[in-house]
């Protein structure tokens, strides 16, 4: 064995696309010495359909065969001069980097609240028609009780909600019903009590007695032959 014809990943190039091996970047490298223009595009395209049997979960992707193409002019470090039927990327598209995304700055005047409450009470505010701005009013009052429960796990009394909502918006909504919430209660001590005598009840009471061994049933069953069925 000729041990110097022996290649090691330390000597071999950079493996550009590790989810296609180190065979397929030999072929598309081998394309590239190809000096015939129509060989060279049917190797391209029988390359192309190697990396689609190679890598099946890509049928499941849009547009599957663009990404194949686009994988295939990466390998080859966009050098390859073969016909696509995609537009071929480059270098520069391949490290352009997206715009950055506006980050909201708005502080919301009630914190405790959240912006979402404040764009509904702007939007019952602006309502015109009587009961969807009372619908609104309802639901926006329920909501508060809701994040007041949430924070302090405690009831609190409708008149605070109402009060609250008032210095809001001024004065212009008022809700009618009354918005029920569950309120959050510790567990009471008095079940752990109650659930005490139960176990004192299964402990050493009548019923284990009944089924010692003085019992009548024990006595009935025990000595000579023991119980026979009768024949009728």
């Amino acid at each position: 064995m000729d041990i110097d014809a022996m290649e090691y990943n330390t000597t071999r190039n950079h493996l550009t696309m590790r989810e296609y091996g180190r065979h397929v970047q030999k072929m598309v490298e081998h394309i590239m010495t190809i000096e015939d223009p129509e060989r060279r595009q049917r190797n391209a395209q029988a390359v192309i359909e190697l990396m689609g049997f190679l890598n099946p979960h890509l049928k499941n992707v849009e547009d599957f065969r663009h990404k194949l193409w686009d994988h295939l002019f990466l390998i080859s470090d966009f050098t390859l001069d073969v016909k696509s039927p995609y537009p071929i990327p480059t270098r520069e598209t391949l490290k352009a980097k997206p715009d950055p995304l506006p980050y909201p700055s708005s502080n919301p005047k009630f914190s405790h609240l959240g912006k979402n409450l404040e764009v509904i009470i702007d939007k019952a505010l602006q309502e015109e028609d009587p009961e969807k701005k009372l619908g609104l009013s309802n639901a926006i009052a329920y909501y508060m009780k809701l994040a007041y429960n949430n924070w302090h796990k405690e009831v609190v009394h409708d008149d605070a909600i109402q009060s609250e909502l008032s210095a809001i918006t001024k004065g212009q909504l008022t809700f009618t019903n009354t918005p029920y919430v569950k309120a959050f209660r510790p567990q009471q001590e008095g079940r752990d009590n109650r659930g005490g005598r139960r176990d004192n009840r299964g402990g050493g009471g009548r019923r284990d007695a009944r089924g010692g061994g003085g019992g009548r049933r024990d006595n009935r069953g025990g000595g000579g032959g023991g119980y026979k069925k009768k024949r009728y």
